[in-house]
């Protein structure tokens, strides 16, 4: 990343960089929860530096949501906004730990955390 991107998003406020925003749909998002950059999102043009910087910083590999805000030098929230944005934008795909429904081909769906209590369960005999 360019020293240019990096000493931009040092200089100006948080509210400014959300747009004066607090909280989005999906701010909630825990600091563990993992970006993933889509194909062809890096080489997006319009964006503001702080979304074009942790586009970057995720092209490579994972990156979790509090790495983000160190490499930023950004607050949590402000990064929990903007990684919101850019997944509401479909430009990166946000992998959390929360249970995922699965559909098992039966009637209803089981969340993957039983399916995962189940698998611990048979391993254990």
């Amino acid at each position: 990343m360019s020293d240019h991107v990096e000493y931009e998003a040092r200089t100006v406020r948080p509210y400014a960089v959300t747009g004066g925003r607090v909280r989005s749909a999906r701010s909630d998002l825990p600091l563990e929860a993992l970006v993933e950059v889509m194909p062809g999102a890096v080489t997006s043009h319009g964006l503001p530096p702080e979304k074009r910087a942790i586009l970057q910083h995720a092209a490579h590999t994972y990156i979790s949501v509090a790495e983000l805000s160190a490499l930023l030098h950004l607050p949590l929230g402000v990064v929990r906004i903007l990684v919101a944005d850019l997944a509401d934008a479909q430009f990166i795909r946000v992998h959390t730990s929360t249970p995922v429904e699965v559909h098992t081909g039966q009637s209803p769906a089981l969340s993957l955390s039983v399916l995962e209590s189940v698998l611990n369960g048979i391993s254990a005999l």
